[in-house]
């Protein structure tokens, strides 16, 4: 039987060898720059460490895939092009792309290599997930955090490609590659520049009269946390907003929430994916490690045991690790 595998972030040499060492059967990475949508200062690799990284994967028995998933505009597409140029040119097992500008010259430049579907394509359904592989050539589709499990299933019958889901980390409301939000208070594409809050966008200011902590982005209030309350990530979509009816600041949007499928594994394995995607470029090696270990466990555990040979205490020990405040399944139980 064939198992799933379990795809992990690195945003620096340190995590990925973290995955690599605690079970990863693959590490996901980008360059550092605007053609990956993790584009964080400090963060991502330079052109000497996705070589080493490539050469400590691989000689472990693991692949590495790189994401060149941003969206270029006219004036960011030759680095995009260039930058798919050096991940295949240094080993890469596979490309990760949504844009079809870049695709396509995979498709035309590199008939033979793996491309695997952005999850920012947002291809949700088995008629765009067939044309990206007709007229591109993909070989696995990174599905958007927005179906259900028997949605999943129903996929699965209907296509042979290569299914990958999201199973731990950061949760998002809107479909990836569709949400403005950020763009709106900003004035930047998050799907061009690679970050939904970019840190130079992002101010702390801390109310000495209240004692409260306020976070800002781009001028707007995003969030605003008394002394006492834990701080979640900052993301439009999770920001508190002042309603005007009741006169307080509520998550109109979206409660600050994470994924964490390590309860439902069975049934996510059991929907016939092919690979399970830990979401955190932009984390640390510590959160990598204990993460990955996890899933590692479990999944070798349902394989020798079945559902009942996950042990369900360790959910706890890898919550404390989340961005957002609450676990959540995400729309895999239901919309």
């Amino acid at each position: 039987m064939k198992k799933v595998e379990i795809c992990a972030p690195a945003g620096n040499l340190p995590s990925l060898k973290a995955a690599v060492d605690n079970g990863a059967d693959a590490v996901y990475m980008g360059f550092s720059g605007d053609t990956n949508l993790r584009n964080f200062p400090g963060l991502n690799f330079t052109e000497d460490e996705v070589h080493k990284a490539i050469q400590y994967a691989h000689s472990r028995g693991k692949k590495v895939y790189i994401a060149v998933n941003a969206y270029p505009q006219e004036k960011e597409l030759p680095l995009a092009l260039e930058t798919v140029d050096r991940a295949y040119g240094l080993g890469a097992d596979a490309v990760i792309a949504s844009d079809i500008s870049v695709l396509s010259y995979i498709r035309k430049r590199y008939p033979g290599k793996r491309v695997h579907l952005s999850v920012q394509a947002s291809a949700s359904n088995v008629e765009a997930i067939e044309f990206y592989r007709r007229h591109f050539g993909i070989k696995r589709v990174v599905l958007p955090r927005v179906l259900t499990i028997d949605e999943i299933r129903e996929l699965r019958k209907e296509t042979d490609i290569e299914i990958e889901v999201f199973a731990f980390g950061l949760l998002c409301i809107n479909s990836e590659g569709q949400c403005f939000l950020s763009s709106y208070i900003t004035s930047e594409s998050i799907n061009t520049y690679g970050a939904c809050s970019h840190p130079r966008f992002i101010d702390f200011v801390q109310d000495d009269n209240e004692g409260s902590l306020k976070i800002l982005s781009n001028g707007v209030l995003l969030n605003k946390y008394s002394p006492s309350e834990e701080v979640a990530y900052p993301t439009p979509c999770k920001g508190k907003y002042y309603n005007r009816a009741t006169g307080q600041l509520t998550n109109a949007i979206q409660d600050p929430e994470s994924l964490n499928v390590l309860e439902i594994l069975p049934e996510i394995i059991q929907a016939g994916v092919d690979s399970i995607k830990i979401e955190g470029r932009q984390r640390s090696r510590t959160y990598v490690e204990k993460v990955v270990s996890t899933f590692r466990e479990a999944l070798d555990n349902y394989y020798k045991h079945g559902s009942h040979g996950i042990d369900l205490s360790k959910k706890e020990s890898i919550q404390s690790l989340f961005e957002g405040l609450s676990p959540s399944f995400g729309c895999y139980k239901g919309k």
